[in-house]
């Protein structure tokens, strides 16, 4: 739709320049058809250097948006973002019913195939999955049963995609209206697996805001892990059973999370982190180190604070 059409069902009354909208954007990705917002100056830096035609912005933040990008005034862009997004949320159910399935791609019964499917040479698919609209399954690939794997989802070659995992539904975020009430953030990005990926049975992958999660080549992720919206996982990484990744953060290639460790979203993690089980990360950290405990600590530290921990309670 055009700006004017969006600012006034939004009830925002300002004069834009017109253009017609494709959709909505980070700062650092959208472009001069799209829109996006800024809600926290860790993003300034991107917010001075937005391609996007229209952002959604505080009125004292208004002088560091780009001259080719538009100002919309408002009170809680965050929020004025999650009431825009559903005019750009894509129809769950699409009209094109093109498929194109591979011969050598082995499906059985009680599999449900959606429209502008792609299957590629020598997939395995077993009963009771789900396949969405527009998903991309690569050559070699094995989905196991009730898998189910939302629309829009890229996987590559030679994944295993184990039973009850669910990839690409939506990320858990909402925003609060003044009165308390939550409003839906519709996720309108996807899920991208690349080549050889494995996910465990029960495990979640959850679809991008905008954009895409991503879990890179190669990596391995066990049984009833979560991992949320617009995550990046390097390649090679492991992550152990009843691991769990926020939103928007970033691991290094050969990460590896012990179970029940968890990462604090909007953080990064260095190349071959080892989080210890349970570990609680809550922000960034270098690679090539172990770190262990809650609030975090290296390894080495936390095995040292136990001890003292424990000759102090001996000594009592």
């Amino acid at each position: 739709m055009t700006l004017s059409v969006l600012v006034s069902k939004l009830e925002i009354c300002q004069n834009q320049k017109e253009f017609e909208i494709k959709g909505i954007n980070t700062l650092a990705d959208a472009t001069e058809d799209e829109i996006s917002f800024f809600d926290n100056e860790k993003y300034l830096s991107s917010l001075k250097n937005t391609k996007a035609g229209a952002v959604f912005i505080r009125e004292k933040f208004a002088s560091h948006l780009p001259a080719e990008s538009s100002a919309i005034i408002c009170d809680d862009p965050y929020l004025s973002m999650a009431n825009a997004s559903k005019y750009f949320a894509k129809g769950l159910i699409r009209i094109t019913d093109k498929r194109n399935i591979a011969k050598s791609a082995t499906i059985q019964e009680g599999v449900s195939i959606g429209n502008g499917v792609k299957i590629g040479e020598d997939v395995t698919i077993l009963a009771g999955a789900f396949i969405g609209e527009d998903v991309t399954i690569g050559e070699g690939s094995v989905i196991h049963p009730n898998v189910t794997i939302y629309n829009d989802t890229i996987i590559g070659k030679h994944c295993i995609i184990h039973a009850g995992a669910v990839i690409g539904s939506d990320g858990f975020g909402y925003a609060h209206t003044n009165e308390g009430t939550c409003v839906k953030i519709h996720h309108n990005g996807k899920v991208v697996l690349e080549d050889n990926v494995e996910i465990g049975a029960n495990s979640t992958v959850d679809r991008a805001v905008f954009g895409k999660t991503l879990i890179k080549e190669g990596t391995k992720i066990d049984n009833l892990v979560q991992v949320g919206h617009n995550v990046e996982i390097g390649e090679h990484c492991i992550i152990v059973s009843q691991a769990g990744i926020s939103g928007s953060t970033t691991l290094g290639k050969n990460v590896m999370m012990g179970g029940q460790s968890a990462v604090a979203g909007h953080i990064k993690v260095g190349d071959r982190a080892v989080i210890a089980a349970r570990g609680g990360v809550t922000k960034s950290i270098k690679g090539g180190e172990t770190y262990s405990g809650y609030p975090l600590l290296k390894h080495k530290d936390w095995l040292k604070l136990q001890a003292k921990i424990l000759k102090f309670f001996k000594n009592k």
